[in-house]
């Protein structure tokens, strides 16, 4: 995605060689119209899956997300990361190791929210190791729904997350694929055109 990979370029900071900052478009602040953009691809992407649900990880996952499920017509579920006093009953709870934060969350979604029926789409922001994703799919297969794909707005493909997802049988569409981040500078994956 071409617009995606121009503020990778001009506004991402390369922290180290596993750490890309995207926090003035994607992580923090976000830039609606890129959103737009992300939304409109992973829709075109995804299209014949029959999505009926658009799955994603609080916080940074919710842009991408819903402007997706915008433009799907469907509805948008976010997991939380932090306890809720309205969300304690009927949950569905997983463990996520963050390859970012360096921590362990419990993940929770209500049951009310996802049914046998449902074709889930999963979304996320960055793809490193997969533990957010396989977390969220593991979160769907718990009440018997299928995981129609996982789109990931950054995948750093120099870790095993892609493969690790593809290898269990996941569908993993990727907007942009980061190769390496080594002496301050993102090099992509060359797309085959």
């Amino acid at each position: 995605m071409k617009l995606l990979k121009e503020k990778v370029m001009t506004e991402g900071i390369v922290l180290s060689n596993q750490v890309l900052k995207v926090d003035s478009f994607l992580n923090h602040q976000m830039d609606p119209e890129l959103m737009r953009e992300i939304g409109g691809e992973f829709a075109r992407r995804f299209a014949g899956e029959k999505i009926t649900k658009v799955l994603t990880i609080e916080s940074s996952g919710i842009a991408p997300a819903i402007m997706t499920a915008l433009e799907l017509k469907v509805p948008m579920i976010f997991a939380r990361k932090h306890k809720s006093l309205t969300l304690k009953d009927d949950i569905l709870v997983e463990k996520v190791y963050s390859f970012t934060k360096r921590e362990t969350n419990e993940i929770t979604v209500s049951k009310k929210f996802l049914s046998p029926s449902d074709r889930v789409l999963i979304i996320d922001d960055f793809l490193a190791n997969g533990e957010a994703a396989f977390g969220l799919a593991r979160i769907v297969e718990q009440v018997g729904a299928s995981v129609a794909g996982i789109g990931i707005v950054i995948e750093k493909s120099f870790q095993p997350g892609a493969r690790l997802l593809e290898e269990a049988g996941y569908r993993v569409d990727s907007l942009v694929r980061v190769a390496a981040l080594e002496d301050g500078v993102v090099t992509f994956v060359e797309e085959p055109n």
